[in-house]
């Protein structure tokens, strides 16, 4: 099978392959290097007239790139490291995601900043952290992370062709090397996608009679974890987890929230990023959930699951690293970030 950076490779050569108006820049992007995780390697040789390196600047790239989007060309930018997006944060939150407003809908940015995201690498507080929270919420702007369990080059080519806005597009450090997965075994896969929600949610169903004991949500980086922690509390634990990974993370896919609980209510909601919990994702995404289940304080509020056989109240879980800086320090980095280990504890410590 292909791995992450296989995919993205590929896709970025069928998409300059295919369309004139898709330009690339960024630092240190050109052959032989090719990118700092060899993501656009061999593209400068093929495309010497639409690759661009840049200055050390990453509110020039961004500023540049929405430029180019606004004059009807279609820029991919790479921004070498997630830390630094906010270098770049005046002009992608300020000016990219704000056009559309601000020029009565005459104008549109359809670019898309590409970034490593994530640790486990030993490379320290300033170039290891999950910053895309900060990005989540602001009108305009998308945030879209691939993984393992789909095709990282078709999220790619979703975004550059068929989102009119600035998308930014969160890669995996160590997902880079991973082949890609078909599925899982004794799960039956599910992908929802609509077109308020268009960036799809792949949903993982134990097969099973009843509802679950448990549904995991997802993204990104920790996917693969995830899923060995699910497998291990089925195996080891008898514990029915369903697993829903999530590419879409702002804004939140409210419609696929709603359509997975009414299929099925699981008794518990747990929620898996690599960022600390606090003011993230997973708080936005137990929001919505918990209001879609109708539960206030206990009371039940409405009673969208026809059919299930639980009435109690949702239990929300979240896990993610710890509410500090990522240490240098390879030990204490990895007992920063969430683990295989961390997950399935959690998850018993609700049963």
């Amino acid at each position: 099978m292909p791995t992450v950076l296989d995919s993205l490779n590929q896709s970025l050569h069928q998409l300059m392959d295919a369309d004139e108006r898709v330009v690339l820049l960024g630092e240190d992007i050109l052959d032989p290097y090719g990118g700092a995780f060899k993501v656009t390697r061999g593209l400068s040789s093929r495309f010497p007239a639409r690759v661009f390196t840049t200055p050390i600047s990453e509110a020039a790239i961004v500023g540049l790139a929405s430029g180019l989007a606004l004059r009807g060309l279609l820029p991919i930018a790479e921004i070498m490291f997630g830390d630094f997006l906010f270098l770049a944060g005046d002009q992608l939150v300020n000016h990219a995601a704000k056009f559309r407003w601000m020029y009565n809908d005459t104008a549109r940015v359809p670019l898309v900043i590409r970034t490593a995201m994530g640790g486990r690498r030993g490379y320290g507080p300033t170039h290891s952290q999950s910053v895309e929270k900060h990005f989540m919420g602001v009108p305009g702007l998308w945030v879209v992370a691939p993984h393992v369990l789909s095709s990282p080059g078709e999220l790619l080519r979703q975004a550059t062709l068929e989102c009119p806005d600035p998308v930014v597009f969160i890669e995996s450090k160590t997902c880079y090397g991973r082949s890609l997965l078909p599925g899982l075994p004794e799960m039956t896969t599910t992908v929802v996608s609509d077109a308020e929600s268009p960036f799809p949610t792949m949903l993982f169903r134990q097969d099973r009679a009843s509802d679950p004991d448990g549904l995991m949500w997802c993204y990104g980086g920790m996917v693969p974890l995830c899923v060995e922690a699910i497998q291990h509390l089925r195996a080891a634990e008898h514990l029915s987890v369903d697993l829903a990974v999530v590419s879409q993370l702002s804004p939140v896919p409210s419609t696929h929230i709603r359509r997975i609980l009414d299929d099925a209510r699981p008794q518990l909601s747990v929620y898996v990023e690599e960022a600390s919990v606090a003011h993230g994702w997973s708080a936005e995404m137990l929001a919505q959930v918990q209001e879609y289940a109708g539960a206030i304080n206990g009371t039940a509020r409405a009673a969208p699951y026809e059919g299930s056989t639980s009435d109690r109240p949702i239990r929300h879980e979240r896990i993610g690293a710890a509410y500090s800086p990522i240490p240098s320090n390879r030990e204490q980095e990895r007992e920063a970030l969430p683990q295989i280990h961390d997950i399935v504890t959690r998850v018993l410590e609700c049963f």
